[in-house]
Parts: structure tokens; C-alpha cells; sequence
């Protein structure tokens, strides 16, 4: 029997499905064996590549479930010497997981994720981002909202059961958290208000995981970027898609709910003020491979230490910042570039003020004749 995976090719309305990433309708394309049978439900790629772009291969699938191949010793497997000679992510070595959590059940989360009422924090994240970009990051991370507008991060852990939520108000102009201990329901917990409500036995116990855990098993091969806030993490994920932008929910919060990132390329981006606590707690974790990123207190100006930002505030300055010479170049150059990287290249020109001069084709220098003796 063939095992070759393809993707299905279009035979009307049915043969599209639900993306597992951006819950988009009708936009997703299984990959199908010869038999027409799905290798698995999130094993396809998304129509949406500019605002979603999830694309998981068999080959990753295999990679990541070895138990799922039909043959073990296939031919189709890449010999020894060749897997040494490419540069691959290290195996993740077993994690240790918790096999019984108190959860949240998954049809309160999907009632509180509402396309046709938008928080205060999504009303401000439509200052920033297009209306595809805010729609694929509310359901990637799905983001829900109560009746008074509050934002609930829920944290999903990695097997997608959802811990518990926070609740949390901002201001639509702003996108600062409120503080005022005066203002009813500033901050609370989902968790917390069922048990008010008897919705959970009061025995019940909270658990807690990485803020957007449950995208890691999704994007197999992205680096990982890791914050302090959720509220950073959904601004950066819109801002720079290359990683998976995860949150811990607090400066503290160095522990072992990071254990599900042992194997993967981390790189931490903390709070200005948090900079020297996360360089002395993440040396004190065992098996990690991590950059700790410092833009922030080499270059941030004293009123950003008072402020307190994050790398999201940076980035949100940066974005607004109106440079039309940079523009320019950015436009100019766009083409020659995968979209993927149209951030970065952005980002290249504005910080380093570059020029659009022209383009011009490299010829490769022709190898000169070998000298006869």
C-alpha cells in the first residue's frame, strides 16, 4: 500500500474544513493518502497565509508522533548520515505533565469567544491590526469577552485543556490595563467567579500553565518567544508571526510550567524592569536551550524605565512611528521577499535608515581554468 500524502484537492465546499489554528470556516485543506483518507484533522495547511499560515506537513506529523508511521523501517525514511547533515531541532525529551487537573469546561470557553462583541482590548488591537490579523489572533489564542467588555485570557495547556481564564479590563484608547482598585471587576479569575456561582465544587483546585501553550503541539518548528503578559504576547504574535509568543503571567513566574518548552529554541523577551530577575532565574533551570533578549535596557531612555514598558510597547511605537522615506524603501523591496519576513525587513530599514538605490542580479563569478603544469 502507498503511503504518499497530498493535499485534497478541491471537489466542492465539503472538501474544506475548519483551520485548527484560526478557526476559520471552510478555509483548511487535509492532507489526503492516495484512498482520499485524512492523515489526521490537524494535518493540513490554511488558505489564509497572511493572516493565519499554519501549514503542518505529514513529514512534521511523523516527526512529532514516530508511533504513527505505517512501517517503522519504510524506505521512505531518511538515512542516517543524511539526518545528521541537516541542522534539526533537538527531540523534546519527556515532559512532565500533570495527569489530573481541575479544568475549565471547553463550552464556557466557546461561549466567551464572540466575533460579534469585541472587548476593550480587542476595540484597541483594531488600532494596530487589521480586521483578518485581530480575527486570527482571537481565535489562535482564543480570546474571550465578558457582557462588560472585559478581555479573558485563557490558558490552554499543551494536551488543549483549559486551566483556568483571567479577566482583565483596558482601556480601548490606550491599551493600558485599568488599575484603579476603584473600578468593579478590574481583575479577576474565571475559576473564581464559577465557584461564586456554584458552577464548580468548591474543592476545586487551580493549576496553571504557560499563557498560548496549547499552539505549541500546532507549530512544531517555531522558535518560541516567551513574555511576561499575555496582553504582550497577542500584540507581538500580530506584530511578528516567525515564533510562537507565549506569556508566564508575571515576572515571578519562572518555574516549572515552562518544563513543555525543554527541547525547544526559546527566546525570552522580559519586561525593562524584569531584565536582571529572568537572566538569574532561567540560569537556575536544568535543560533549556534560550536567549535572554536585552533591547530594552541597552537602548531603552530613561522614561521608559519609569514607564516600565515591555517589547510590546517598543514594537507598538515603532509601528507608529511615521518614517515615509523607510516606507518607501519597504515597498520598493517588498517583492523580492517572502512575506514571512516582511516584518523583519521593515523593521531592518526603520532602525537602520536604509535607502532604496536599486536592484541589481548578482552574476556567480565563473570558476577560473585549473593551470596546466
Amino acid at each position: 500500500m502507498e503511503y504518499d500524502y497530498h493535499l485534497q484537492k478541491y471537489a466542492g465546499p465539503a472538501s474544506r474544513h475548519t483551520c485548527p489554528s484560526c478557526g476559520g470556516k471552510r478555509c483548511f485543506t487535509l492532507y489526503v493518502d492516495n484512498d482520499g483518507n485524512p492523515l489526521h484533522e490537524t494535518v493540513g495547511r490554511c488558505d489564509h497565509e497572511s493572516g493565519c499560515n499554519y501549514h503542518y506537513t505529514p513529514r512534521q506529523y511523523f516527526k512529532d508522533h514516530p508511533e504513527a508511521r505505517p512501517n517503522a523501517e519504510d524506505w521512505r525514511k531518511a538515512p542516517e548520515w543524511l539526518d545528521r547533515s541537516v541542522h534539526q531541532r533537538p527531540p523534546c525529551p519527556p515532559v512532565h505533565r500533570v495527569d489530573k487537573v481541575d479544568t475549565i469546561p471547553d463550552d464556557i470557553v466557546a461561549r466567551s469567544i464572540r466575533p460579534t462583541l469585541d472587548s476593550d482590548f480587542i476595540t484597541f488591537l483594531r488600532t494596530l491590526f487589521d480586521p483578518i490579523t485581530v480575527s486570527s489572533l482571537i481565535h489562535e489564542y482564543r480570546i474571550g469577552v465578558t457582557r462588560e467588555r472585559a478581555v479573558i485570557f485563557y490558558q490552554i495547556d499543551i494536551q488543549g485543556r483549559c486551566r483556568t481564564g483571567k479577566v482583565m479590563k483596558y482601556d480601548p484608547e490606550t491599551g493600558h490595563r485599568i488599575k484603579d482598585e476603584n473600578t468593579k471587576g478590574r481583575i479577576t479569575w474565571v475559576h473564581s467567579l464559577m465557584k461564586y456561582a456554584g458552577q464548580l465544587p468548591q474543592e476545586w483546585t487551580l493549576t496553571q500553565c504557560l499563557f498560548g501553550e496549547h499552539l505549541l503541539p500546532l507549530f512544531p518548528e517555531k522558535p518560541v518567544a516567551l513574555v511576561e503578559s499575555e496582553k504582550t504576547a497577542i500584540i507581538c504574535a500580530g506584530l511578528i508571526p516567525k515564533f510562537i509568543w507565549l506569556a508566564t503571567g508575571g515576572k515571578s513566574q519562572i518555574n516549572s510550567r515552562l518544563d513543555v518548552l525543554k527541547g525547544r529554541s526559546i527566546t525570552a523577551f522580559p519586561d525593562i524592569d524584569g531584565y536582571s530577575t529572568w537572566v538569574e532565574k532561567l540560569a537556575q533551570l536544568e535543560g533549556f536551550s534560550y536567549t535572554v533578549c536585552d533591547l530594552l535596557v541597552k537602548y531603552g531612555k530613561p522614561e521608559d524605565h519609569d514607564a516600565h514598558i515591555d517589547i510590546a510597547d517598543w514594537l507598538i511605537r515603532w509601528h507608529r512611528t511615521p518614517n515615509p522615506r523607510a516606507d518607501a524603501t519597504f515597498a520598493a523591496v517588498a517583492q523580492y521577499f517572502s512575506p514571512e519576513v516582511h516584518e523583519e525587513i521593515r523593521a531592518l530599514i526603520h532602525d537602520l535608515d536604509l535607502e532604496f538605490v536599486g536592484v541589481e542580479k548578482i552574476k556567480k563569478e565563473e570558476d577560473s581554468p585549473a593551470q596546466m603544469d
